[in-house]
């Protein structure tokens, strides 16, 4: 009898002799990659980017290019439908709420720099559980940091605390020596940091006589760009500028805030007004802040500048559409406010307030209203819902109506046990997107379309047909150019 136990040779790899033996194979298969990408955009004034950004209806994360306009400066610069947004201006925000990113994309200034995985290699990163945010990481070479605004207060005594050194040979650069626990180094400044930017202007085009002057005019603070040399040199590698959109930042003096309000009986309790800024800016300002009111409650100071109503910036939209916004909000609405001296504080650094906002803009609901009755005797309340179908082999399991000579679909029929079903779709239930894309005002020969050809499985976003009516006349979306879209669920914002 033979024995079963198998003894492996130890094998010994000796680098003078290599590697002869041509039956040795190496079966460690390595992961396959995911590929990142950088689309950086460029827009002129006044001019959107040309892209709409959705939320990921299918997962509670995620954020997804939806459409791609021609000849628009996101067509240029290579994004694509089905592009998945890892990161904003290097800040990582794959997790973060929809209405804070489209914030941050609209806070960008005229360029805009999005790192983006295709639909394909997204779904296969997060189907193989991945970490997004090393992915992220991994397009740029290790350590490599992201630049710091920081912001020094003088201290009596010892003053910035901060000497700056110009680099020999190298004109037009800087690098910087803190006091040891000084304000500087208190406020983010390292030794041997790269000087990039100051108040606002790039320290290149200032002679180091200018940028003394500069220096020792400044009363009370400075607010400074910087970066590691090593990291500064990755970066030109790279052919990416060093600003402050790409910053993370220290110490800075002023913050937006959000309030959240409820009603009451006689409203908000305050005013909005249209005023000049000592800067020439037109402002919408909050005033007449009633004593015990839901404004004082929440925290509204009078004076504060409004800069976004429910998460879409508002600060150079019309007065009137924006008091419109707010009543059209129900019971609540969330305000994302600053100070003037904090508004004052950005436009000197030509900066919106907004480039480095990351409160949670909270879903906006409607005025409260009885729940109608469902046929079957259970209360829904109009919120949609995502179904997911597999193909079987006689199909997804229910059929479709419509209205003679009207858009819109519904679904008129479940097959009892099909896949329709356990998704949970339900007769009379109104379809407001298929796969992601909104069909409420498509016929029903395209909507049809959408579904045989839409591979599967099949998403499809419903809500109940007796809410549909009263969903539709009270959801409140992020309007940057799109009709009305579901509340959290795909809504597509136009940036």
């Amino acid at each position: 009898m033979h024995s079963a136990n198998v003894f492996h040779r130890k094998f010994t790899f000796n680098p003078k002799e290599g590697i002869d033996n041509p039956a040795l194979v190496i079966s460690d298969d390595k992961e396959p990659d995911v590929h990142p990408r950088l689309c950086v955009l460029r827009r002129e004034e006044g001019q959107g980017f040309g892209f709409y950004l959705s939320r990921d209806a299918g997962r509670c994360r995620g954020h997804v290019v939806r459409q791609v306009e021609p000849w628009s400066s996101a067509e240029r610069a290579g994004l694509r439908i089905g592009d998945h947004v890892l990161e904003v201006n290097e800040d990582f925000v794959d997790d973060k709420e929809h209405s804070t990113v489209v914030l941050k994309v609209q806070a960008s200034g005229l360029k805009l720099y999005l790192l983006v995985l295709s639909a394909q290699d997204y779904e296969f990163a997060v189907s193989e559980g991945r970490d997004l945010l090393s992915v992220a990481r991994s397009y740029r070479p290790e350590g490599c940091s992201r630049p710091r605004l920081c912001h020094i207060t003088k201290e009596p005594g010892c003053g910035l605390g901060l000497s700056i050194i110009p680099i020999e040979g190298a004109r037009g650069r800087y690098r910087l020596n803190p006091v040891t626990d000084g304000p500087a180094e208190r406020a983010g400044i390292q030794n041997g940091d790269r000087l990039i930017w100051i108040n606002g202007v790039s320290i290149s085009v200032i002679s180091y006589a200018a940028l003394a002057k500069m220096v020792k005019k400044c009363e009370k603070h400075l607010t400074v760009l910087v970066i590691d040399s090593r990291s500064e040199e990755i970066y030109n590698r790279m052919g990416l500028p060093i600003i402050p959109a790409f910053a993370e930042t220290h110490n800075l003096p002023y913050r937006p805030k959000t309030l959240h309000l409820t009603q009451g009986p006689q409203g908000y309790g305050f005013l909005l007004r249209q005023e000049k800024l000592r800067s020439g800016r037109i402002a919408h300002i909050l005033r007449e802040i009633d004593p015990c009111s839901p404004a004082e409650t929440a925290g509204m100071e009078d004076g504060e500048i409004v800069l976004a109503v429910n998460g879409e910036q508002v600060e150079d939209a019309e007065h009137e559409g924006i008091v419109s916004k707010i009543r059209q909000s129900g019971q609540q609405v969330t305000l994302t406010t600053i100070s003037i001296a904090g508004r004052d504080f950005y436009t000197q650094l030509a900066m919106s307030p907004l480039l480095f906002y990351d409160e949670h803009i909270p879903k906006c609901e409607p005025f409260a209203t009885p729940a109608l009755e469902h046929p079957e005797g259970h209360q829904n309340p109009p919120q949609p819902r995502l179904c997911e179908l597999h193909k079987e082999g006689t199909g997804f399991g229910f059929n479709l109506g419509c209205v003679e000579n009207k858009p819109g679909t519904y679904i008129g029929q479940v097959v009892s046990g099909s896949t329709g079903e356990r998704a949970g779709l339900r007769k009379w239930d109104v379809l407001i997107e298929v796969n992601g894309q909104n069909v409420e005002d498509e016929y029903f020969d395209e909507v049809v379309r959408l579904i045989t050809g839409g591979g599967t499985p099949l998403r499809l976003l419903v809500v109940d047909g007796l809410q549909y009516d009263k969903l539709r006349n009270t959801r409140q979306t992020i309007n940057l150019g799109l009709n009305n879209k579901v509340p959290d669920a795909s809504q597509d914002d136009f940036v």
